[in-house]
């Protein structure tokens, strides 16, 4: 592993320990954003071990799937995780209203840390 992916993998564990102090003080939109950027940080860190560069978050996602859960390399249900993510992302962001409950978030936060923790797995071995 490279050192940018390294940085990545720890940007994306920062993210989650974020998440979580921002649900903890009642920032739902703000936690389910960083609960979205810790995997996306670990899906760039893990394509980027394949030399797949995306500048679009939606390329990442898709590459994603076509590379490692399409194919069986990584259980399927870790790209819903990701595409849930988004959402509740783009609804936290872009929205003058949080339509996630506080309870989803802590749910995307949960999945975030699998999500790192399966690639951070796959990257080491």
């Amino acid at each position: 592993m490279n050192a940018k992916q390294e940085a990545l993998l720890r940007k994306a564990a920062r993210s989650i320990v974020s998440a979580e102090k921002q649900l903890a003080d009642g920032d739902a939109d703000f936690a389910a954003s960083r609960a979205y950027y810790a995997m996306f940080y670990a899906a760039e860190a893990l394509l980027l071990a394949h030399d797949l560069v995306y500048k679009k978050h939606s390329a990442v996602i898709a590459a994603f799937a076509e590379h490692f859960t399409r194919k069986g390399i990584l259980p399927e249900e870790l790209h819903r995780f990701f595409i849930d993510a988004q959402n509740a992302r783009l609804s936290g962001d872009y929205m003058s209203e949080m339509d996630v409950s506080i309870k989803e978030v802590q749910v995307h936060i949960d999945h975030a840390r699998e999500f790192v923790t399966t690639i951070t797995k796959h990257l080491h071995v």
